[in-house]
């Protein structure tokens, strides 16, 4: 059986079949943004919805559109679930030992000016949350301990909403980032290049940003210099790691090195005026750390092992030997029924091709399978008993049991929407109603798929083959868009409704969600608007910065 995907199926019209096939988008907005359903109960729905219309309008057979949606749920578990289960279980495994107080106790005692310590918290700390765990727990943890240092709820959860950006694409271990890859079927480290570029740009201006945010524009300058270095040390690290090891260690090693340079230069620069809140107690807040260097280097030492494992696993060489060596990947060279059976047409290529379809999933070169080994060598380390860990474990799964259904329903979207020919269908569309403009578009898409979804991961599972297909139609370098919609996806994560609630649960301020919202939205268009900015300076200046699609 052969089955030919047909871009205007729907009465010969572009327009009408784009119209038909993006009832299944309208519906997930109302489902997470009027309905307010439970995200694993809008994901599976609107995957069956999506299988219904691409049936009615391409006519393509059900049973093809099944295993398309399969093959996508599998790879959405099987390495991307796979990543999430065991970055949450090794951050689990550090709060149930006792040591994350201490993790704690060392970034808090370093300053008592408020404004150096959201810098601290809120950008450094958080953003190493988000390189490990993600999946809420940065803004969760970060304004849990800005609480725990005295700030009032209602700015800690602001701050660490805003301050959470430039590590998300990379985060967790490069999930975002390896999603994109996946989808459009570029080198992860291709992608990790783009948007790479522009996390280091976007890593200059948000300590800024977030300090405006917190303290206003004239108190920002008294502590510009610790800004500075916070957010210039994650820059470069930031641009060399994405440049040249992928997408994984980022957002990690990023932070590290920002947190690292933060406190050595608090060692010796203090602030001419010490800036607190108007009912801070006027009397200093200094918390006195309890722990010596031994002690808080055994807190850490969870996360060093983690940046030495993904190391080991992000060298090429070690790759190729378990690749070719060993041989330890689960492949499926033909996934049935799908295989040999979808053909692509004009104009996304010049003659009929084969679609191919198959899953590969190397388990142990895995990054996930990296986070588990460096969970299992910190049992070891922090004394951490078996049993304990197995407890740990399936908490951990059962945690995260629904997030997984989620992921793995709206990669099923994705792959059904590349296979049955709808993400072509949009990304025409696209380009024939918006032309040369499409990159004022790019982002926006990106943002509106994470108010959607709540997830960056997911946006790009939904719109990143659509963003590929609409730069290649328009003549631009597909990396432009594609890391356009990574970026605009990015600050989406500040209107986000999951990521509203999570800061709310963590601060207490349950039911106040629409005041957050209020206030993070103008700040969220203020960063999608500079955004817009550097998309249009690439797409039209300099498009040669762009890495190349090998």
């Amino acid at each position: 059986m052969q089955w030919y995907q047909n871009y205007a199926a729907l009465g010969d019209s572009l327009s009408l079949t784009a119209l038909a096939v993006s009832i299944p988008i309208f519906y997930l907005f109302w489902a997470l943004a009027v309905k307010r359903m439970k995200g694993h109960i809008a994901g599976i729905t609107t995957l069956l919805l999506t299988i219904g219309v691409v049936v009615f309008t391409y006519k393509m057979p059900l049973s093809v559109a099944i295993s398309a949606s399969a093959l996508g749920m599998v790879t959405g578990l099987f390495p991307i679930g796979w990543i999430i289960l065991t970055a949450v279980f090794l951050y689990n495994l550090t709060v149930e030992s006792g040591q994350f107080e201490v993790i704690k106790s060392s970034i808090s005692s370093l300053s008592t000016d408020r404004r150096l310590q959201a810098l601290l918290v809120a950008f450094c700390f958080s953003a190493f949350m988000e390189g490990v765990a993600g999946q809420g727990a940065p803004v969760a943890v970060a304004a849990a301990m800005l609480i725990g240092l005295g700030f009032p709820a209602l700015p800690a959860a602001v701050i660490c909403l805003v301050a959470n950006t430039p590590p998300v694409p990379f985060g967790p271990v490069g999930t975002p980032t390896i999603m994109m890859s996946t989808v459009t079927e570029v080198n992860s480290l291709v992608v990790s290049k783009a948007i790479g570029l522009d996390m280091t740009i976007l890593a200059l201006i948000i300590p800024v940003f977030m300090l405006v945010v917190l303290a206003g524009w004239k108190n920002v300058s008294g502590v510009m210099p610790a800004a500075l270095v916070a957010g210039g040390s994650y820059a470069v690290t930031n641009y060399f790691v994405s440049q040249f090891m992928g997408p994984e260690l980022p957002a990690i090693l990023s932070s590290f090195a920002s947190m690292v340079s933060l406190g050595v230069f608090l060692k010796y620069w203090r602030p001419e005026n010490i800036w607190r809140f108007a009912n801070d107690p006027e009397v200093a807040y200094n918390e006195v750390n309890q722990y010596n260097l031994g002690q808080i280097m055994k807190a850490w030492s969870p996360f060093i092992i983690l940046m030495i494992v993904m190391g080991i696993w992000g060298i090429p060489a070690f790759k190729n030997w378990v690749a070719r060596d060993l041989k330890w990947f689960v492949m499926i060279p033909s996934w049935p029924g799908l295989d040999g059976i979808v053909y692509r047409t004009a104009p996304i290529v010049a003659v009929p091709a084969k679609y191919a379809a198959n899953y590969r999933w190397d388990f142990f070169s895995a990054p996930g399978t990296a986070m588990l080994i460096s969970a299992l060598l910190s049992m070891a380390v922090l004394g951490i008993k078996p049993s304990t860990g197995v407890r740990v474990f399936t908490k951990t799964f059962k945690q995260l049991v629904y997030s997984l259904i989620t992921l793995a329903a709206v990669l099923g979207i994705g792959f059904l929407a590349n296979y049955s020919g709808m993400s072509y269908t949009l990304g025409l569309a696209f380009a024939v109603y918006t032309g040369m403009f499409f990159p004022v578009f790019s982002p926006v898409i990106g943002y509106l798929g994470v108010f959607l979804t709540g997830s960056v991961t997911s946006s790009a599972a939904l719109f990143g083959k659509l963003q590929q297909v609409t730069a290649s139609q328009l003549g631009f370098n597909p990396m432009l868009t594609i890391s356009a919609n990574l970026l605009g996806a990015d600050i989406g994560k500040l209107i986000s409704p999951q990521s509203i609630a999570v800061a709310c649960a963590a601060t207490g301020l349950g039911g106040r969600e629409t005041d957050i919202f209020r206030i993070t939205l103008r700040y969220s268009v203020y960063l999608l608007l500079f955004v817009i900015a550097v998309i249009l300076l690439k797409a039209w200046v300099i498009p040669g910065i762009l890495p190349a699609i090998v």
